[in-house]
């Protein structure tokens, strides 16, 4: 994999026709530092946000020992690349041979569920097996998520505690879980789970040995500045300590965003520009499918040699696929004299960018060129304005 100092560098030397992902291994690393250094728990990385073998394998090196996986495929994949990771089987509905090849073949020991029907499955395909950590996922509020994750899992707090119940019977260690929901702004959301969370261990007069607060911890886009981390996580460490568990009880958490956003940008070219849109080489079948999808934003830039002076205005964006919806209505805020041919860096993909390629209409074939730079991310939330890095104009830090 090639190097370069910076996405300007790879613009401006490469001059490519195709998409170029750029990867920051140093800003994961970063990331999986500040989490394994300031979380008050254990970290488990939610392999979905983004499967690349090559971030696993930066997140393992940065110390990231416990990995969030989601299918079977994903349980292969992260034991293949990582033989003594701890793998935790967090989708609440799996196959039965998922579940049985998961503990027999892999030696994954931990499961969520939420429902009866899903723990009956569990003990059946593991051959009731006595080692379990199972995880009930409570049904929380997502209020306070740019993106609601909330209709699909989790047993609702009157059936929490007959679950929980059940569940304490069949495990070995029993825990709760929850998810507030993606790109969550305010550490409040977290505070109004874990009341939750506390109702459902007292209704249910059960010992839980782990509550799991999931995903959720956010980055930066335009628009969306969150609290600070820290704020985050000092709060549920606060409603933690005051559950009504054993002392020897574990904190777990499930970051995917937050660990993995600022991985990754992409370089794409302009290829036709029609007052205020502008035709690039890559789109909502390819890294940009949120800003297509659930009209995310991401932070765009210029790549040219010698900076615009122009006035920034509001762009739409097109794909390169005949298709009308992959469109990026933004707004996209570039120079005005943006034109066909110039090179744009977009920002923050390393989270789900990614993972939701595809190959549509014969675009993203080989997905392009990959390259690690050395520059900073466009935004970051660990990157304080105080701090020693120094800090290009691009950059948004949080603090």
């Amino acid at each position: 994999m090639h190097k370069h100092h910076s996405a300007l560098g790879v613009a401006t030397t490469l001059r490519p026709a195709e998409p170029v992902t750029c990867l920051r291994p140093h800003a994961a690393e970063r990331a999986a530092g500040f989490f394994l250094s300031k979380f008050p728990g254990k970290t488990l990385y939610a392999v979905k946000a983004n499967p690349s073998p090559e971030l696993i394998r930066t997140l393992w090196g940065a110390g990231v020992t416990h990995y969030d996986v989601a299918s079977i495929a994903e349980v292969r994949l992260v034991r293949r690349l990582l033989p003594e990771a701890t793998l935790c089987f967090m989708h609440p509905v799996k196959a039965p041979e998922a579940i049985a090849e998961a503990y027999h073949r892999h030696g994954v020991r931990t499961f969520s569920l939420d429902s009866h029907e899903e723990l009956q499955k569990i003990v059946k395909a593991t051959g009731a097996a006595t080692d379990l950590t199972l995880c009930v996922r409570l049904r929380v509020s997502n209020a306070h998520a740019k993106l609601s994750l909330g209709a699909k899992f989790g047993v609702s707090q009157e059936d929490a505690p007959s679950l929980l119940l059940a569940a304490r019977q069949a495990a070995d260690a029993l825990g709760l879980c929850f998810h507030v929901g993606s790109q969550t702004m305010s550490p409040a959301a977290y505070a109004d789970a874990m009341a939750m969370v506390r109702a459902a261990i007292v209704a249910a007069g059960v010992t839980v040995d782990v509550v799991d607060v999931g995903g959720g911890f956010p980055s930066i886009y335009p628009g969306m500045d969150p609290a600070p981390m820290e704020a985050f996580f000092a709060t549920i460490h606060r409603q933690f300590e005051a559950l009504p568990i054993s002392y020897s009880a574990e904190l777990w958490a499930e970051p995917g965003r937050a660990l993995c956003a600022e991985y990754a940008s992409v370089v794409v070219r302009v290829e036709r520009r029609k007052r205020d849109v502008l035709y690039i080489n890559d789109g909502a079948y390819g890294s940009l499918f949120d800003a297509a999808h659930i009209g995310w934003r991401f932070p765009v830039r210029l790549l040219r040699e010698t900076e615009s002076r122009a006035k920034p205005l509001e762009f739409q964006l097109y794909g390169p696929t005949c298709d009308d919806l992959d469109h990026m209505k933004g707004p996209f805020m570039l120079p005005a004299d943006i034109q066909p041919g110039d090179y744009i860096e977009i920002g923050m993909l390393g989270a789900y960018g990614s993972a939701m390629r595809t190959e549509f209409n014969g675009f993203g074939l080989g997905h392009g060129e990959t390259v690690v730079v050395e520059d900073e991310p466009m935004a970051s939330v660990y990157i304080d304005r105080e701090d020693d890095v120094a800090l290009p104009a691009n950059v948004v830090a949080l603090r």
